[in-house]
């Protein structure tokens, strides 16, 4: 049986980037070469937009509930 687990578009890249801003202390030196990665991997694969695991679209609408 094979397992096949579909792997998000440029998840690595993203998922670098977002280590290194993490980081105590944040040096852009080392994440700015990671952008450029997401980057180039975002053009290449023509992404248009990311999404969380399980996030469904929602319009921004006002909550109606007043204070």
């Amino acid at each position: 049986m094979e397992e096949s687990k579909a792997k998000p578009v440029c998840a690595e890249e993203a998922l670098a980037l977002l280590n290194c801003v993490t980081h105590s202390p944040y040096e852009e030196d080392k994440c700015l070469p990671l952008l450029h990665s997401l980057r180039h991997c975002v053009l290449a694969k023509k992404v248009k937009n990311f999404s969380l695991a399980g996030q469904e679209k929602q319009e921004t609408k006002p909550s109606g509930k007043k204070a």
